[in-house]
């Protein structure tokens, strides 16, 4: 699946239910067998969900691509947000747990994806981007992952976020990586909201309860839209770099964050103040 990129004007002029159909794509589906991606002409990302159940999938390339295999051109995250699975890249295989994640760069041929138990399988969700180099392939369980605990309950945003793929964790061309879980009580995600002109960003939502929504904002701090999230949806959410990507759940929930663009500073973002916001 495609998604073109589009304009503020664009996105000013759309309805919620518009925006939803255009920006939010299906990353992990729950049928068997099921590798579900989407290619974002945003910066060329690719995000979405592998799902081995029955037997091992590979991912191979495809015509959009035009390589001969997926990553000729281009580096791989993946974080496990299902049961323990394992990842084999070029024969050498990788334990994958629950919220463990890995690296893999550019030019390895060989990318496969299991489950350990099929009755309660891995979920992988991966983002991809273009690659100029070869950086090494590294494992990062949850633990090794960059660790900050952010916000406070003043503000109802107190959060621990986990930097898999960052030049602290591991080395990469041009892909950031990472999860953000919000503490019991506490709802609201990157506030104040901020863009970043240099790298675009796709948020995929889950470890919402099922009576439960996130409702995710974007568009210019002056003419913001939102789309309602929902954890049996399993969908992300595409921000261009000019968007804000904020949300506020109706209780707390877990997101993956995936950026690729100019550059790898974490702190290189233009803030909104929250009293600014429309």
């Amino acid at each position: 699946m495609f998604v073109m990129p589009i304009t503020p004007k664009i996105l000013s002029a759309m309805t919620r239910r518009s925006c939803a159909s255009i920006i939010t794509f299906l990353t992990c589906s729950r049928r068997t067998l099921s590798i579900n991606l989407t290619y974002s002409h945003q910066d060329r990302i690719i995000a979405g969900g592998i799902m081995p159940v029955d037997e091992a999938l590979v991912l191979e390339s495809c015509k959009e691509l035009a390589a001969p295999y997926f990553l000729a051109r281009r580096e791989l995250g993946a974080i496990n947000v299902g049961g323990d699975g394992i990842i084999v890249l070029d024969g050498v295989e990788y334990p994958v747990g629950h919220k463990d994640g890995i690296y893999v760069g550019m030019g390895t041929k060989e990318l496969v994806f299991k489950s350990v138990d099929k009755a309660n399988p891995a979920k992988f969700y991966i983002n991809s981007c273009p690659a100029h180099r070869t950086c090494p392939t590294v494992h990062i369980p949850m633990d090794k992952a960059r660790y900050n605990h952010l916000g406070g309950q003043a503000t109802v945003n107190e959060r621990i976020l986990r930097q898999y793929i960052h030049p602290a964790v591991c080395e990469s061309c041009q892909l950031s990586m990472g999860m953000t879980a919000l503490l019991p009580g506490n709802v609201w995600n990157t506030m104040p909201s901020h863009t970043h002109e240099r790298r675009m960003e796709v948020y995929f939502y889950f470890d919402i309860a099922p009576d439960q929504a996130v409702f995710h904002m974007m568009g210019q701090g002056k003419e913001t839209r939102h789309i309602v999230m929902h954890n049996e949806d399993e969908e992300a959410v595409i921000s261009p770099s000019w968007s804000i990507h904020s949300g506020v759940g109706t209780a707390n929930y877990t997101f993956i964050w995936g950026m690729c663009g100019e550059n790898q500073d974490f702190d290189d973002m233009d803030g909104i103040p929250t009293a600014e916001l429309l």
